[in-house]
């Protein structure tokens, strides 16, 4: 049957452009075909794709196991999930990953943007393909960075304004922006941009930080319904 049009790869300004992010990785132009890379690109996953089962609960504590339903496989939680911070869990091929039970595995959103930049994985086909993981992926928000890059970062309303670890440019992250670079990774859980507060913090601070992320968290959500439309 007939194709419809690939789906449209979200621009997130600020962040590096293919040709920056080339000379910071060595890759070369990709012969990867555009209906190939359309796959999944640019889109987030519809919440619609999937479903939890509970297969056990404890009636003491209420604690729960049961499977998650996902596109790329069923993750049975609870579930240890590895870090792919930069689209590889250090050191450890994909095949023992898989070998030694991970079902599911995390990935970063702040570093992935940054670089190789996530527009660029999305013309590659996305983060499964690009870190030849097919099972499902996880991917943080950025929001991890707003408390481990306390010192290079200014939070307001609108969002975070980073100066990037690797050249210093400023950079700006907010709920909306976060939504389009995780869909440009095509991952399929993506998570709500938020504030890690440290611990220990003041009530107060605490308590306002807290009530943005609530306000951030409504606007990820219009932009990912934005998103899937």
């Amino acid at each position: 049957g007939a194709e419809g049009p690939a789906p449209r790869t979200p621009r997130v300004s600020g962040f590096p452009a293919h040709a920056e992010c080339r000379r910071y990785t060595g890759l070369l132009e990709t012969t990867t075909s555009r209906r190939r890379a359309a796959r999944g690109n640019g889109r987030l996953m519809d919440q619609k794709l999937f479903t939890y089962d509970i297969v056990a609960e404890d009636p003491g504590t209420h604690a729960r196991a049961g499977v998650l339903h996902t596109p790329h496989g069923d993750i049975e939680t609870p579930i240890f999930m590895p870090v792919g911070t930069r689209a590889t869990v250090k050191g450890v091929p994909w095949e023992t990953v898989a070998d030694l039970g991970a079902q599911i595995v995390l990935s970063n959103t702040y570093h992935l943007a940054m670089r190789p930049g996530a527009d660029l994985i999305a013309e590659l086909g996305g983060l499964h393909d690009f870190m030849n993981w097919h099972g499902p992926i996880l991917t943080d928000s950025g929001g991890f960075q707003v408390f481990s890059l306390a010192s290079l970062r200014k939070i307001k309303e609108e969002g975070v304004t980073f100066a990037s670890h690797i050249d210093g440019r400023r950079i700006f992250m907010g709920p909306e922006e976060s939504m389009r670079i995780q869909a440009n990774l095509g991952s399929d859980i993506a998570m709500a941009f938020d504030e890690c507060v440290e611990n220990p913090a003041p009530y107060d601070y605490v308590k306002a930080s807290c009530e943005r992320t609530l306000r951030w968290l409504e606007r990820c959500v219009a932009e990912h319904q934005k998103l899937i439309a």
